[in-house]
């Protein structure tokens, strides 16, 4: 009888590469076109603690914290990808005025209603994971992103090699999901082949 195991195990033996990958990103695509590196974040899940005379017990929790998306981008002569960046940071936290902040949302390429509470400060993200022919693989869809960090531009005239200038953004966001091109999440598709092993090892 032929085993779970034996019928579930990986059919492409390909490893996935670091360096095939796109991103979009909605509001900022100066930054999206220039980014050479992108992450998918990390998750964890809390615990909970059981008491016990002799030990306690650890058990999975109900929360699920999500890691940063950190985005890696080079910076354009014109500074217009950077910028981008600045100016939605700047407005969320209108450190001048709160006409920053209404600009923002007057300046958003996606108009209507959009993300949490409807203001038009946020904005959607793929990051595109290809295979190791370079062909569309799956996507890693970023709901209601915003920026909370950016990194600085150190000019230095003692440098002899140049080195053109990259900048780190970092984003928090609602929650990130995995799926096919057509759209299907990526667990869907693994419940799918599970039955499909079940139903072979039946036979």
């Amino acid at each position: 009888m032929a085993t779970g195991g034996r019928d579930s195990q990986i059919e492409n033996r390909n490893f996935l590469a670091p360096v095939g990958f796109k991103f979009s990103l909605k509001r900022s695509p100066g930054v999206a076109f220039m980014c050479n590196q992108a992450n998918i974040p990390d998750i964890n899940l809390g615990t909970a603690t059981q008491p016990s005379y002799l030990r306690d017990i650890p058990t999975p929790g109900d929360k699920v914290d999500f890691g940063d998306l950190t985005l890696r981008f080079l910076v354009d002569e014109d500074l217009k990808n950077f910028m981008e960046i600045q100016n939605w940071i700047r407005g969320l936290g209108f450190p001048e005025s709160t006409q920053e902040f209404r600009d923002l949302q007057k300046g958003g390429l996606l108009q209507g209603r959009y993300a949490q509470d409807k203001q038009n400060i946020y904005s959607d993200g793929t990051l595109q994971i290809l295979t190791s022919n370079m062909v569309a693989k799956f996507n890693v869809n970023f709901k209601d992103l915003f920026p909370t960090s950016l990194t600085t531009l150190t000019f230095d005239a003692t440098d002899t090699d140049i080195e053109y200038f990259t900048a780190d953004v970092s984003f928090k966001y609602t929650i990130y999901d995995l799926t096919d091109l057509s759209g299907t999440d990526l667990w869907v598709l693994l419940l799918i082949n599970f039955k499909r092993c079940g139903k072979k090892i039946q036979k």
